[in-house]
């Protein structure tokens, strides 16, 4: 039996907190057959390709300038006609697999940017690089709620606590 999950995290956006967690705890409860729908401030695009390495379609909708509505159903769900497939990355963002391209590593400063502004950036990120690339992100604190989406992913990381109380994380991509 199918069942529609609604989930709004503008209150917790509007806040500055992080709504991550709630969203992951809200996935992991879903049923192959279920229909999530998500309300959000912003597009949630690094969701987007989350969710999709976890078998989940989605459509985006913009409804006002602070309000989006993801709407996700797992891939086994027979798609209606008029639902595609969101685009997660467009073919000039992607860096291209390249075998004889040594590793690189790409540096972000997320020091400043409210939640979940550094998480986004950083999943963004690497979406975008090359297995075995590694992303250095700097942020205001050592970021737990990215570091356990990092452990679910299976990345590597090591994590470095700065002078100033922040935090330096190289994340290497596998």
């Amino acid at each position: 039996m199918s069942k529609i999950i609604e989930l709004d995290v503008r209150p917790y956006l509007r806040k500055k907190l992080e709504p991550f967690q709630v969203i992951m705890d809200t996935v992991k409860t879903l049923e192959k057959e279920d229909t999530f729908v998500l309300h959000a401030t912003f597009k949630p695009t690094p969701l987007l390709g989350l969710l999709k390495t976890k078998g989940y379609n989605n459509t985006v909708e913009q409804i006002d300038a602070e309000h989006w509505i993801t709407t996700f159903k797992h891939r086994s769900q027979k798609q209606q006609s008029n639902i595609e497939p969101a685009e997660i990355i467009s073919e000039e963002d992607v860096i291209p697999d390249c075998p004889e391209r040594p590793a690189q590593t790409y540096e972000l400063d997320n020091r400043g940017l409210e939640p979940p502004q550094p998480m986004i950036r950083t999943l963004a990120k690497l979406q975008k690089v090359q297995s075995g690339d590694k992303v250095t992100i700097h942020n205001d604190r050592v970021p737990m709620f990215l570091i356990e989406e990092l452990n679910t992913l299976g990345y590597t990381y090591e994590v470095e606590d700065q002078e100033d109380g922040s935090a330096k994380v190289t994340i290497t991509k596998s």
